[in-house]
């Protein structure tokens, strides 16, 4: 995860080459490979490098091919051959060997800023155009990579950082109320062009950014398919297009000899295992393939030491566990590197991640996840079998009802309870909304109305796959993708995600959902001797407990008498704070005001006081690719 930072002037002055400097500086932890800066005029880039891939090896940025078009970029491009084979018909040869940043230069090149249409992987890049005086910025689709923006008093500055941003003089550190609202009612950010800082914005994914003739436009490229429709006659051509299309991904995030998989006891991360060790042996060359995952031996009854050991069995890897019972909420919160840098990412056990990541980071610069299964292959024939009967398809839903009731025993669900709970106007619990909630605060930014407006049912563009496209679209993603970047864990580690390669995701948004997503049949049978057993069969089920809540009962005291910032009650009535219910259900939600003034207490320090984070340039920089 190579860092990122760019000024642009619009006003034409120079760039202030020492400040460029220390803001990339400032990123130096999550690239200790290379460090550089351009500069020419009123335009300057740096970079910081992570290299991840063999091609990287012979990368060097910031980037020209005839300095004129210049970029910087933190990007793995996927589908190499298929984009070399489409440079190839624009006359651009002998690229096979070339490295990522050059293709996606040669791209925009070929296609100018419909690049992005043929582009493929995981990237947040900017290129000046010299020749037209431009900046054209993309983010990846799902915005698995972060870009941050800041327009102020004629400068365009950009990083995928967002602590670089607070570098310069003239970002400030005012706050985005809405965004602080939305943390207390939904425990994150509901918009994805926003930060936490007023001055500071996002690129969501999927979207590009271009600075011309000193306006800034923003625009979408990419939106999740809604139309796609994919029929075999045969059953086996749905698992052989699923498995070649797994392996394609998992090997396109393969590029090094050396990888750790975060894995689970469930069904997605070991499948991801276990296609890379295929992969792997495939090549015939030497490799180091490891397991890492996160246990509770004591707090609940968790299982997961035990399916993931027979895994790791299976597969002839080894397995590192790090064990959440010897955590603390809050533990040891106050490390200079451990302030996130927004609140909707501070977590309870906000140690235990970059702790998990750091022990991946020694041995690794990569780790695949099985991110995210439950959402991609897990969803309810309801609709399915409805729009069946609607278009009169009664063989194919007498045949998909049919299985149902053999694979579950039950009749399949037609959704007439959910029918008639919406003629009667009765809808689901919308999250809570918090009573400590500052009432001049929550008038000043409407903030019930936001919280009446993000709980309301909206129907589906998806006829088939209703909670899937809910669930892709939602805010939460970027998130969990920005809680696992360096500019946040302070860790130089590359977390990919091989199950939300949108190659994959077109097909499982295409094909029926009876059988192959009843219980995630179509990674069952995919996984049919591949997989011990006791883990491919193993049944979905609600987690055996949640450690937060169980941790929570010895912290309980501590959250109720904890000091709060002055800060603070600008956005939480702290009478009404320390009167509210204690009961587990109510565990979360007291959380984040606590955890709001935790990060309140550093938000407006200089963020040169967080670089504590280059203490993390650890082992990760001595590792081989």
């Amino acid at each position: 995860m190579s860092g990122i930072v760019g000024i642009i002037n619009i006003d034409g002055a120079s760039i202030d080459r020492a400040l460029l400097s220390r803001m990339t500086e400032f990123m130096s932890y999550r690239g200790p490979d290379a460090q550089e800066v351009w500069v020419d005029g009123s335009v300057g880039f740096g970079h910081t490098m992570l290299r991840t891939t063999r091609e990287s090896l012979l990368e060097h940025q910031p980037c020209s091919l005839d300095g004129e078009v210049w970029i910087t970029a933190d990007a793995r491009v996927d589908g190499r051959a298929e984009l070399v084979q489409k440079l190839g018909s624009k006359g651009i040869e002998s690229l096979e060997s070339t490295t990522d940043v050059e293709l996606i230069l040669r791209a925009y090149n070929a296609w100018g800023s419909s690049c992005v249409d043929h582009l493929l992987g995981d990237f947040a890049f900017a290129i000046w155009d010299g020749r037209r005086r431009q900046l054209f910025c993309a983010r990846d689709h799902f915005g698995v990579k972060p870009f941050y923006y800041a327009l102020v008093r004629g400068a365009l500055i950009f990083s995928n950082t967002l602590n670089c941003l607070r570098l310069h003089p003239d970002v400030s550190d005012e706050l985005n109320e809405v965004a602080i609202g939305d943390y207390l009612l939904f425990a994150l950010n509901e918009d994805s062009g926003t930060t936490a800082f007023a001055d500071i914005r996002r690129v969501p994914g999927g979207h590009c950014l271009m600075l011309g003739d000193g306006d800034v436009k923003l625009s979408r490229y990419w939106t999740l398919p809604t139309d796609g429709r994919i029929r075999y006659n045969r059953a086996d051509d749905y698992i052989q297009h699923f498995k070649e299309l797994l392996r394609t991904a998992v090997d396109d995030r393969l590029r090094t000899d050396r990888v750790a998989v975060s894995m689970s006891g469930g069904l997605d991360s070991p499948a991801i295992a276990a296609t890379a060790k295929e992969l792997l042996l495939e090549r015939g060359e030497p490799f180091d393939l490891r397991a890492f995952t996160v246990v509770c031996d004591r707090i609940i009854p968790d299982r997961e030491r035990y399916y993931s050991g027979l895994v790791a069995r299976k597969l002839d890897i080894p397995i590192h566990y790090i064990v959440a019972d010897d955590y603390q909420l809050f533990d040891r919160v106050d490390r200079v590197e451990l302030r996130e840098p927004e609140p909707f990412n501070v977590e309870p056990l906000s140690k235990l991640g970059p702790d998990l990541m750091e022990q991946i980071a020694s041995h690794s610069r990569v780790s695949l996840t099985g991110w995210d299964g439950d959402t991609l292959m897990t969803e309810s024939p309801r609709l399915y079998l409805r729009e069946l009967l609607k278009s009169v398809q009664l063989r194919r839903l007498v045949a998909d009802a049919a299985w149902y009731i053999r694979s579950k025993r039950a009749l399949p669900p037609l959704g007439i309870r959910t029918w008639l709970k919406q003629k009667l106007g009765k809808h689901p619990v919308p999250s809570a909304y918090p009573p400590w909630v500052n009432q001049p605060f929550a008038a000043r930014v409407n903030l019930r109305a936001r919280w009446r407006e993000l709980n309301m049912q909206r129907p589906s563009a998806h006829r088939t796959r209703p909670r899937a496209l809910e669930l892709l679209s939602g805010s939460n993603w970027w998130c969990l993708f920005e809680n696992s970047d360096p500019g946040v864990s302070s860790v130089p580690l590359e977390i990919r995600h091989p199950l939300m390669d949108i190659r994959l995701v077109d097909y499982l948004l295409a094909i029926p959902p009876v059988p192959w997503f009843v219980d995630k049949h179509i990674l069952r049978v995919t996984m049919r001797n591949i997989l011990p057993e006791a883990v491919r069969q193993r049944p979905k089920a609600p987690a055996a407990g949640d450690p937060v809540v169980e941790l929570s009962r010895a912290f309980g005291s501590r959250l109720g008498s904890f000091e709060p910032s002055r800060e603070l009650s600008r956005f939480a009535d702290l009478t009404a704070l320390r009167e509210k219910e204690t009961g587990p259900e109510n565990v979360w939600l007291g959380l984040r005001p606590f955890a709001l003034n935790r990060w309140l207490e550093h938000s407006t320090e200089s963020p040169s006081a967080l670089s504590g984070a280059s203490s993390h340039k650890s082992m990760a920089n001595k590792l081989a690719l």
